[in-house]
């Protein structure tokens, strides 16, 4: 277990500088373990726990590194720090952009698809989830244009599939139809717009997308669009199951 001087810790958890974390403990704004704290110098055990035992102006602190959050992306809204328009760092507590190190979407979602975006602030953990190597399988909800003709699940699976531009073929992907005009699809790769891509490839557009899945886990009904939750774990993740 870590320990830091509390205007490092709060600092580093995007409540201000170090000089205006140290106003707020002048304020007696920052209580430890119930006890209002009077010296940010003070040196703090830094773990899962922290929430528990600091409160900032009444609220409990933001969890310490490793951050990791579940959000359900609204369609319109760019998985990016600096472009143009609404973004996904805007749904979450504005300290957050601060966070040293800084938050950043596992993967993305275009701005035209909706459904559960993971951030996190472990560089390793991103690049766990989000390697090739690591097959861990993403299931999108798909409204189509035009009606499915029924071997598209086949062409899918079959592995030998390529997407306009490329030579190296698509891993084999799970087509579950349900409709003429929807279907799940699941993905063990993350191609830049894949899925769509994969549709227009044999003739169809793409009107809705949605990913609901990313391994054993899903995005939780009573999650609306723009929620998020702070996860604890992501073993359900991990476990790839799909």
């Amino acid at each position: 277990m870590s320990r830091l001087r509390l205007d490092r810790l709060l600092a580093n958890l995007g409540y201000g500088t170090r000089r205006e974390v140290q106003a707020m403990v002048a304020g007696g704004q920052v209580v430890l373990e119930g006890q209002v704290v009077v010296d940010a110098s003070l040196h703090v055990a830094v773990d899962s726990t922290l929430p528990h035992r600091i409160g900032i102006a009444g609220q409990p602190c933001d969890p310490p590194t490793p951050l990791t959050v579940l959000l359900h992306k609204p369609l319109g809204v760019t998985c990016s720090h600096k472009e143009a328009g609404a973004l996904v760092y805007d749904l979450l507590p504005p300290r957050w952009q601060q966070r040293k190190p800084v938050l950043a979407s596992i993967g993305r979602l275009d701005k035209d698809t909706s459904g559960l975006l993971l951030l996190t602030d472990d560089s390793a953990l991103q690049h766990r989830i989000i390697a090739p190597k690591s097959h861990i399988p993403k299931r999108y909800q798909v409204t189509l244009a035009r009606p499915l003709g029924g071997d598209e699940a086949a062409l899918f699976q079959s592995g030998t599939m390529r997407l306009a531009g490329e030579t190296t073929p698509l891993a084999p992907a799970i087509l579950e139809v349900f409709t003429p005009h929807t279907a799940s699809l699941t993905l063990y790769e993350g191609r830049y717009h894949q899925v769509r891509r994969m549709f227009a490839a044999i003739g169809n557009h793409v009107e809705s997308l949605h990913r609901d899945q990313i391994g054993g886990l899903t995005l939780p009904a009573d999650l609306g669009a723009g929620e998020y939750r702070v996860l604890a774990t992501l073993a359900a993740v991990l476990s790839k199951k799909g």
